[in-house]
């Protein structure tokens, strides 16, 4: 007579279990989804009662406001000497829409020694009545620090080449971002002043700016302003969320509704969710960050944000670890988790009055219906594909705005998620 199979003998000393303990059984699993729940509704983000960042003016401000006293502010471009039809094209957008009535100075920072014919070029785009400034970059601020092992960092480099992650291979864009990260606001050009407009080679503004966006921020008491928010790549930025959460905790910094809206809970249960924790773009309890952030490429913020004795500690903290060189930290993420972190979300601002392109995306302006603010704020859910004029049944809040048929609009997203921490 055969003997009965191990197997089957197992699997019925395990049914005679579960059948015999069932009550028990199903008591924990309760548990577990209960504190699931509690979990994920933690990270529920709360409208606010009020609006915190309503538009600063809508419509077009006819006369141009422009009779007050001018902020402490600069216009700046990060280029090369090849990229000087960009960047006239860039100058002459801003000029048009804005700068032309009100007249702050440009500061145009390089690596190199700047050729004449961008001097010229970019000059008479600027105006005959403009201040520009054509400054270069001092090695300190541009290479790599003595703690990096550079044979690790060009291997890496290579790796993300052969993996095809955008820029991830050119180490003057590492150098680009840890630049952009933690010094550019330390450049002799721009210490006299308190705000900052970046601009970039070949971005376009649709729409007039009437008033003038450095004072409304400095009488709104706004910190960091922004247009585009998207999804950066998880590729480029695997263990970012982790260090910057770890440092977080650390310096028991609170968290922010603005903090909250960047994380995606976890629905695995405790304590199973800590051991997700090593996978990337997670925190240490395993929460994931959604990767939504601002697009710098186009920011206007207060200076002394990037200044302080917190925003420097995290670039320190940051710039020893060694991403920027051993993965490809872009100064995007790091300025958005950074704001953050550190900043009262009513200290943020959208510029939601500035139709902007960059890179073949778009961010057309509109006002937003009743049902739309319930949603969140932004473009409105689903909008995906080629561009649009004025959209049917909405009242425009920017000034003479044109959105381009043939730029793709920026899907809603993440507008709309961090806009639930201010809209």
């Amino acid at each position: 007579m055969p003997l009965p199979r191990p197997t089957r003998h197992r699997l019925r000393a395990l049914y005679r279990t579960i059948t015999s303990h069932w009550k028990l059984i199903a008591f924990a699993a309760s548990l577990l989804l209960l504190e699931v729940c509690v979990h994920v509704r933690n990270y529920a983000v709360t409208r606010p009662a009020e609006p915190l960042d309503a538009p600063f003016y809508a419509g077009c401000q006819d006369p141009v406001l422009n009779n007050t006293a001018r902020a402490s502010a600069v216009l700046l471009m990060l280029a090369r000497n090849s990229e000087v039809d960009g960047a006239t094209a860039s100058v002459r957008s801003v000029q048009e829409q804005f700068n032309d009535n009100f007249g702050y100075p440009w500061v145009f920072l390089n690596d190199e020694e700047w050729s004449e014919e961008f001097k010229e070029k970019v000059g008479q785009a600027v105006g005959k009545e403009g201040n520009v400034e054509f400054k270069q970059i001092p090695k300190k601020m541009w290479g790599y620090p003595d703690w990096i092992d550079q044979d690790k960092a060009k291997a890496n480099m290579q790796v993300m080449k052969d993996k095809k992650i955008q820029y991830g291979g050119l180490e003057s864009y590492h150098h680009m971002c840890r630049f952009q990260s933690g010094f550019f606001f330390d450049h002799p050009a721009l210490l006299p002043y308190k705000y900052y407009w970046r601009v970039e080679p070949n971005i376009r503004f649709t729409c007039a700016l009437t008033y003038d966006p450095f004072v409304s921020m400095q009488a709104h008491k706004k910190r960091y302003g922004y247009n585009i928010a998207l999804w950066e790549r998880g590729q480029t930025v695997p263990s970012l969320f982790r260090k910057l959460s770890d440092f977080k905790s650390a310096h028991y910094l609170p968290t922010s509704p603005l903090w909250t809206a960047m994380i995606d809970a976890s629905y695995m249960p405790w304590p199973f969710r800590r051991a997700l924790a090593w996978l990337r773009n997670r925190d240490g309890n395993g929460d994931l960050w959604n990767m939504c952030h601002f697009w710098s490429n186009f920011e206007i913020a207060d200076l002394d944000f990037f200044r302080s004795d917190a925003y420097r500690k995290v670039f320190e903290y940051l710039d020893k670890d060694g991403g920027f060189y051993y993965e490809r930290w872009g100064d995007a993420p790091v300025h958005s988790l950074a704001a953050a972190m550190l900043l009262k979300p009513e200290e943020l601002h959208h510029f939601s009055d500035l139709g902007y392109i960059h890179d073949g995306l778009q961010y057309c302006t509109f006002q937003s219906t009743q049902e739309e603010k319930k949603r969140g704020f932004g473009m409105p859910p689903g909008i995906s594909g080629k561009g649009h004029g004025k959209i049917e049944g909405r009242e425009e809040v920017g000034c003479r705005c044109q959105c381009d048929p043939d730029a793709r609009v920026v899907e809603p997203v993440c507008l709309n998620r961090i806009g639930l921490a201010m809209a």
